[in-house]
């Protein structure tokens, strides 16, 4: 019996009898984060980080849900599940599952930079790592955020002296939260979306701290908005909620930003690559790390991926997964209102 076997529901351990992220209905998924791809509804019990559980509850309403804490040790049937930090976004997990010395890692999404709220992505020792490669190409080598926080604040101050609403776009949860902790909130006052508003409360009930923001609301006066930035999904510039605002400069936070293309196609005045997943060069580091003898690639650019692993002399094959990563926002706009 193999430790872990992919299956058409997900991502399976026998012996413990439980799936990792399961994209179908199942007795007991273990989750490593709170984006719908990952965290889906219908299971009969799930377990995740401390700071995922509030998150998916709000996503998914009243649900059996259990949570352990960063390193903390889960013994299931004699086998060892322990969830490290994956950096992605708040409560996000890597999960090791070890049984008779033998080691497997799911890293769900990732990131190696520090955004400051999601905690720093821990390199976890293993011989087998499930990873993805959303970003799996050369051409995606991410900035430092400070300097694309910079590019924002510029961009804002600019629009304040032409009475302009700043508008930056992005997702729900996770990025939302990102540009909040990152942007200068001394510029001028910041007001957010509904659903970005509802996921702030959640995020602070995690101990995470944010700036103080105002829920937009249609009764906000238009002149309360010229010097302002506000924060919405990416969905929401396609729809009749944009009539509330006179003059307004339209941006959009996303890895996809890096190529110009996508800016066009997103209809923004300006494109900010800021990702919540691992580059090239991160997630080539985090293959290195682990020590893997063999590597799965999961969701992304799968099979460039793979064949540069095993070009670098990697066991490493694709596994086809329903995991979505960060998709193209034209192609999530309505889930990206509604979550």
């Amino acid at each position: 019996m193999s430790l872990i076997e992919f299956r058409t529901e997900g991502i399976y351990i026998p012996r413990a009898d439980v799936f990792i992220d399961p994209w179908k209905r199942v007795k007991k998924a273990l989750i490593t984060h709170g984006h719908s791809d990952h965290s889906r509804w219908g299971h009969h019990s799930y377990l995740c980080t401390h700071q995922s559980k509030p998150i998916i509850r709000h996503r998914l309403g009243n649900i059996n849900i259990q949570s352990v804490a960063f390193g903390e040790e889960v013994n299931i049937n004699g086998v060892k599940f322990t969830f490290f930090p994956a950096g992605h976004i708040v409560g996000s997990a890597q999960i090791k599952v070890e049984y008779k010395g033998e080691i497997w890692v799911i890293s769900g999404d990732y990131k190696i930079e520090n955004d400051g709220i999601s905690g720093l992505f821990e390199p976890v020792k293993c011989h087998r790592f499930v990873t993805e490669c959303t970003f799996g190409l050369p051409i995606y080598s991410w900035v430092p955020q400070e300097s694309i926080f910079n590019q924002i604040n510029k961009w804002w101050q600019h629009n304040q002296e032409n009475e302009t609403t700043t508008l930056l776009t992005g997702y729900t949860l996770g990025k939302a939260q990102r540009l909040l902790a990152g942007v200068d909130s001394s510029i001028g006052p910041i007001y957010v979306h509904g659903a970005i508003e509802n996921m702030n409360a959640v995020i602070k009930s995690c101990g995470v701290q944010l700036p103080d923001t105002i829920h937009l609301t249609p009764d906000v006066p238009k002149s309360d908005l010229a010097k302002a930035l506000v924060l919405a999904p990416s969905g929401s510039t396609g729809t009749g909620w944009m009539r509330q605002f006179k003059e307004v400069s339209i941006g959009n936070a996303s890895g996809w930003m890096q190529l110009r293309g996508a800016r066009r196609r997103g209809g923004a005045d300006r494109g900010f690559a800021l990702s919540d997943h691992a580059d090239w060069e991160g997630l080539n580091w985090a293959v290195k790390q682990t020590g893997a003898e063999r590597v799965y690639v999961t969701h992304g650019y799968t099979d460039i991926f793979c064949r540069w692993l095993q070009s670098e002399g990697f066991n490493a094959e694709v596994v086809k997964t329903q995991y979505e990563g960060e998709l193209s926002e034209e192609s999530n706009m309505s889930s990206e209102v509604d979550d």
